[in-house]
C-alpha cells in the first residue's frame, strides 16, 4: 500500500490552495506589530493603574502641618505650640502615626529649592510634623479648628488639591491606553479583512467552482478562517515575545520609583517585579488574536460570497 506523501496529504487538506492566497509571512508580521501595541497599551493601562494606587496610598494618606514659633507657649495644653499640636494629632481619629521632621530632613527638603545653604537659614523655621492616616476618615476642618485653638496660626495641608490632579492624570492615562488598545484591534480587524480579501481574488476561480459544486458558504469560509487563525496567532506569539524585553526595560526605568528598589537589579529580578496583569497580557495575546483572525475572516467570506452567482 502505497503511502500518500506530506505534500499530497497537505495538498488535499489545502482544496482552496489558501497557503498561496494567504501569505504566510506577511499577515503574522502585520499581527505581530498590532501585538507589540497592544502589549504596550496594557503596560501603560497597569502602570497608569499602579501609579494612581500607589499615591493614594502615599500622598493620599498624609498630611503636612506647619506650626510656626514651636517652642513658644500653647495656649492649651500646657507646653510649647509643638507638643501641643504633636499632641493632638497623635490623639485625632484615624491618624496611624506622627513624626517631626528634624533640621536635617527640613534641609534635604529645602535643597532642591535653596541649594546646600537651606541648613544655613538664620530665618526662624515653623515645624513640620508629617502625619500618615489610616482607613478611617478624617474630619480635617474639626482637626483644623483644634490646632488653631491651641497653637494660633497652625496650618494644615491635605494634599487633596494634589490628589484630584493626579487621579485624573492617572485617569487620562488609562483613557488614552484604553483607546490605543481599541484603536489596536480596530487596525487589527482591517489588517486580516484586507488580508483575506487578497486571497478571496486570489483564488477566486478555484472558489467558484468548488462553490459550484456544492460546497457551501460554511465550508469555504470555515477554511480562509482556520487559516486566518493560524496565522493570527502565530503573529500574536511573536507580538507577545517581542513585548518582554520593552517591558524589561520598562520596570529597569521604574525601579527607582518602586518602594523595594535596590542598587542593582538583575533581568530575573526586572521579570519577576512585573506585574501579574502584564504576564496575563501576553500569554492572551495569541488566543486573542487568533479569535480575531477566525471571527473576522469568517464575516468576510460569507460576505463576499453573498455575491457570487
Amino acid at each position: 500500500m502505497k503511502v500518500p506523501s506530506a505534500s499530497a496529504r497537505a495538498s488535499r487538506s489545502d482544496e482552496l490552495g489558501l497557503r498561496r492566497a494567504l501569505s504566510g509571512w506577511m499577515l503574522p508580521l502585520l499581527v505581530a506589530a498590532m501585538a507589540l501595541l497592544a502589549a504596550l497599551s496594557m503596560a501603560g493601562w497597569v502602570g497608569s493603574t499602579a501609579l494612581s494606587r500607589q499615591w493614594h496610598e502615599g500622598a493620599g494618606a498624609a498630611l503636612t502641618v506647619q506650626v510656626p514659633r514651636p517652642m513658644e507657649p500653647a495656649v492649651k495644653p500646657e507646653g510649647t505650640r509643638l507638643a501641643a499640636a504633636v499632641a493632638l494629632l497623635s490623639a485625632a481619629r484615624g491618624v496611624a502615626s506622627v513624626h517631626v521632621l528634624t533640621d536635617a530632613e527640613l534641609a534635604e527638603l529645602l535643597r532642591p529649592w535653596l541649594g546646600d545653604s537651606a541648613g544655613q537659614l538664620a530665618l526662624p523655621m515653623p515645624a513640620v510634623v508629617a502625619v500618615k492616616l489610616k482607613g478611617a476618615a478624617v474630619d480635617l476642618g474639626a482637626l483644623g479648628r483644634t490646632l488653631e485653638e491651641s497653637a494660633p496660626g497652625t496650618m494644615l495641608e491635605d494634599h487633596g488639591v494634589w490628589m484630584r490632579r493626579l487621579s485624573a492624570l492617572a485617569f487620562g492615562l488609562q483613557a488614552c491606553a484604553m483607546l490605543a488598545l481599541v484603536l489596536v484591534c480596530g487596525i487589527a480587524i482591517a489588517v486580516i479583512s484586507v488580508a483575506t480579501r487578497a486571497g478571496l481574488a486570489a483564488r477566486r476561480d478555484a472558489i467558484e467552482i468548488v462553490h459550484g459544486l456544492g460546497a457551501t458558504d460554511g465550508f469555504i469560509a470555515g477554511r480562509f478562517a482556520r487559516r486566518a487563525m493560524l496565522l493570527a496567532a502565530s503573529g500574536g506569539l511573536v507580538g507577545g515575545l517581542a513585548a518582554i524585553p520593552m517591558f524589561v526595560a520598562l520596570a529597569a526605568f521604574a525601579a527607582p520609583f518602586a518602594d523595594n528598589a535596590r542598587p542593582a537589579m538583575s533581568v530575573q529580578d526586572l521579570l519577576a517585579a512585573l506585574p501579574l496583569p502584564l504576564w496575563g497580557c501576553i500569554g492572551a495575546l495569541p488566543a486573542v488574536a487568533a479569535a480575531i483572525g477566525f471571527a473576522t475572516a469568517q464575516m468576510t467570506v460569507r460576505r463576499w460570497l453573498r455575491h457570487l452567482p
